[in-house]
């Protein structure tokens, strides 16, 4: 007996090329509120969980974090970040990489760390209709990346078990999250992270972007 696959996508720099994005608008929120932080270290922790950015936070900067001051941050990234949205763009042949699933009736469904006031500019971007398909955002899971809710979530709605999925990420949170729920990692080049960090974290295959995993889609248990 075949067992299909489904294939669960993180968004920001699996599908839509928005990590920069992200890296900006969080570098203007910690600005606002005078904590000092390099954009690469921001670069670093985008694509995990917010509470887990707040932990590392703490330990880098050595500052004490309010409940208020950690809302203010989240509000002024996410008003940043929608500031950037008219820049927000899929990543080459993304689309066509969903289409083809879709055609191939191989089922997908899209888990990210991003709230959906945020999600949404990508999933517009994407031309994907949450009410049309399965879409699980921060907001509907007690913990984001590299907890595996999100992925667990996204597999639940697919009616598929969690040991039948694909998850697709481009960063070693993805990569833990996917190890942790028992799902097989692919990871993407297109968030900045390196081939190596997304092995160690896990992935059993690594590709540049959607393009070049479209291309590989086979080897990943992609059939028509």
């Amino acid at each position: 007996m075949r067992i299909e696959p489904v294939f669960l996508f993180d968004l920001d720099g699996t599908l839509v090329d928005s990590v920069y994005q992200h890296v900006l608008a969080w570098k203007e929120a910690l600005d606002a509120e005078d904590i000092e932080l390099s954009v690469w270290r921001i670069h670093r922790k985008i694509g995990m969980s917010g509470g887990l950015f707040t932990n590392q936070l703490l330990r880098e900067t050595g500052l004490e974090i309010s409940a208020a001051r950690v809302e203010r941050l989240r509000r002024s990234h996410a008003e940043a970040y929608l500031r950037h949205a008219d820049k927000i763009r899929p990543f080459p042949r993304a689309r066509e990489l969903l289409a083809w699933l879709t055609d191939a009736g191989i089922r997908w469904a899209i888990a990210t760390s991003g709230r959906l006031e945020t999600a949404a500019v990508n999933l517009a971007a994407l031309g994907v209709d949450p009410d049309r398909t399965p879409v699980v955002t921060r907001d509907q899971v007690r913990y984001a990346k590299p907890d595996p809710d999100l992925f667990l979530a996204a597999a639940e709605r697919l009616g598929a078990p969690i040991e039948t999925a694909i998850v697709v990420g481009d960063s070693i949170w993805d990569m833990l999250a996917a190890t942790r729920c028992r799902a097989l990692g692919v990871g993407l080049l297109s968030g900045g992270y390196g081939s190596d960090e997304l092995r160690q974290a896990g992935a059993i295959r690594v590709y540049e972007d959607p393009a070049d995993l479209l291309d590989h889609i086979d080897e990943v248990g992609g059939r028509r």
